[in-house]
């Protein structure tokens, strides 16, 4: 049988849920024997993995190989209500005027589940109710459904033979293959897409884990988790449901389509909310719209409706909800287990935040204790001994004690009170943060080791102290150090070395670099100086980026400084010299 195609046939669907192709796009090649065309077009419909292209090709082959005007697959939802409609031959402008397309009523519910139905004239079957407005007069009909595993997929509509003449027992036999065909295709683009849902699914949940687990906050995780699932799942909106202090539980977060009308909404005692977080255990329902259970009229403005439960070792963490439009496609069992993993492992991810969250406040706790009795053992026990010298000196004033033995008594309780600011000082310093607690002799260690990565050696470091260089267990001379740097300035020489060892890396191509840390005198009229030297291809003649250097600048500037980049005296290579008083 040789079929001929249609001319400017259209294929898509302007209706709500439809696809729009541009027809024709991949066609079979006729050969004019009937079983050879059977053939290709099989192998062209099985060939397509997408869900959508398997469909456009099933209707395209069928109406090819039959010689039929207009051809459709309608697939259906368990209730018979069409959920995709892909079409071909009905012109475009008339099938916008369609306000939907049919569900299987009427002839079409007169489909068989397995075979076909063909009639010489659809319009005298029984079953006909008439038209839709706008619907083109069609005669011939040929009708089969499409089976997927064990239940019906969808029905596939022909109509109207170009040459005029009705269907044939041929054409009929050329469906129903077409059909199993289009059913095993169908299967297969449906696992390929849950395959491709799956890994999106275990991708977001991983990413959950790592952002948790790396410190974010929680309420931000929660967000992220609510925006990450309603995209993954392909719904219109997701939300959280979560216990409140009164035992309730509401929706705390939401996303997408009226997700403002959500948040705040208290979910019903018994209702498949709290059922879900009781039993642990998702559950879906095709449409919240249609269900005479739902009570709260924001949730009764959805349609399908996916409950996944936040649970780990029998611990409710809350419930994922998505929700997709009204008449929109339904959720199904791939979507539920793949919602519930990802679920499981979110909230796994958030109790082990919390958990860390708990150790880090019990870190807390046992660190203000340390300082606790860092105080009373060091500074305030000093100070009490003070005031009982201070005590003495009164008493003994009263009774005319000579003045000179009183003065070695006072000075005596001035050094401890010294001594008690000191030991109070380094207490606090302690507390500002994990590197102010770390001398500047360490962090520029620490700095130096860090840039042999980025270098590809290890960078010379000299700091010295009134001209001494300082040895590598050289305690007191550290100490000292500090003593003459406050916070800001250690602050500012540690970032002057770590952008002076980032540009040598960038830039320089040496093989070699000496950092020089130097520290004269005390208060203003001492001086801290850092050079970082290397033995590369010096200053380029035209620099595009001189941020780096611009905040040196600015550093030296608060300081009462100076900055300069410049040749070294041999020639070679570049010098990085930074100049700033002490405090």
């Amino acid at each position: 049988m040789t079929a001929v195609p249609a001319p400017g046939r259209q294929v898509g669907a302007p209706f709500e849920h439809g696809v729009l192709t541009e027809a024709g796009t991949h066609p079979a090649t006729l050969t004019g024997d009937g079983l050879t065309d059977l053939m290709q077009a099989i192998l062209s419909v099985a060939g397509e993995l997408e869900l959508s292209a398997v469909l456009e090709r099933f209707v395209q082959v069928s109406a090819e190989l039959t010689g039929a005007r207009f051809g459709a697959i309608n697939v259906l939802d368990n209730r018979g209500a069409s959920t995709t409609f892909v079409y071909t031959g009905v012109p475009t402008a008339i099938a916008r005027m369609l306000a939907r397309p049919p569900h299987a009523q009427g002839v079409l519910g007169q489909i068989p589940d397995e075979g076909a139905l063909r009639l010489t004239d659809l319009t005298k079957h029984p079953a006909f109710r008439g038209w839709p407005a706008n619907h083109p007069p069609m005669g011939s009909f040929l009708g089969a459904s499409v089976r997927v595993r064990d239940r019906v997929f969808g029905q596939l509509y022909l109509s109207e033979k170009l040459d005029g003449s009705a269907f044939t027992q041929q054409d009929e036999d050329t469906v129903i293959a077409l059909a199993a065909a289009a059913g095993v295709a169908v299967s297969n683009a449906q696992l390929y897409a849950e395959s491709g849902r799956r890994e999106h699914w275990l991708r977001a949940g991983q990413e959950i884990t790592t952002m948790l687990l790396e410190g974010i906050d929680e309420e931000e995780a929660l967000e992220h988790i609510t925006r990450t699932a309603r995209d993954v799942a392909g719904a219109d909106t997701a939300a959280l449901a979560l216990p409140g202090l009164a035992g309730e539980l509401l929706i705390e977060l939401a996303d997408g389509h009226d997700a403002d009308k959500l948040l705040g909404q208290v979910m019903p005692e018994g209702g498949r909310a709290w059922t879900v977080m009781k039993e642990g255990k998702g559950l879906m329902t095709p449409s919240l719209s249609a269900s005479r259970t739902v009570t709260l009229a924001a949730m009764r403005a959805f349609g399908p409706a996916m409950f996944a439960p936040l649970q780990t070792s029998g611990r409710g963490v809350g419930v994922l909800i998505l929700l997709r439009r009204v008449a929109s496609l339904p959720f199904d069992e791939g979507d539920l287990v793949t919602a519930e993993s990802f679920a499981s492992q979110a909230a796994l991810a958030y109790v082990l935040a919390e958990a860390r969250h708990a150790q880090d406040v019990a870190a807390l706790l046992d660190e203000r204790e340390r300082i606790a009795r860092d105080l009373h053992d060091l500074a305030i026990q000093q100070l009490f001994a003070t005031g009982m010298q201070l005590e003495t000196v009164r008493r003994r004033s009263a009774r005319g004690v000579d003045a000179h033995e009183l003065t070695a008594i006072v000075e005596e309780a001035l050094d401890n009170v010294d001594e008690s600011v000191r030991q109070i000082r380094h207490i606090v310093h302690e507390l500002r943060d994990p590197d102010a607690a770390t001398g500047l002799v360490e962090r520029l260690r620490r700095e130096a080791s860090l840039a042999r990565t980025g270098l590809g050696f290890a960078p010379s470091l000299v700091i010295s102290l009134e001209g001494a260089m300082l040895g590598a267990d050289d305690v007191e001379a550290e100490d000292l150090l500090d003593e003459r740097l406050d916070a800001q300035l250690t602050d500012d020489v540690v970032a002057v070395v770590r952008e002076g060892l980032a540009n040598a890396a960038r830039h320089a191509h040496a093989s070699s670099v000496t950092v020089s840390v130097s520290v004269r005198g005390s208060g203003p009229q001492g001086t801290v100086l850092v050079e970082v030297q290397d033995d590369g291809i010096g200053m380029p003649m035209r620099r595009d980026r001189t941020s780096g250097t611009g905040n040196l600048a600015a550093r030296a500037r608060q300081h009462g400084g100076t900055f300069s980049l410049s040749t070294p005296p041999d020639g070679r290579g570049t010098l990085l010299t930074w100049q700033a008083p002490l405090p």
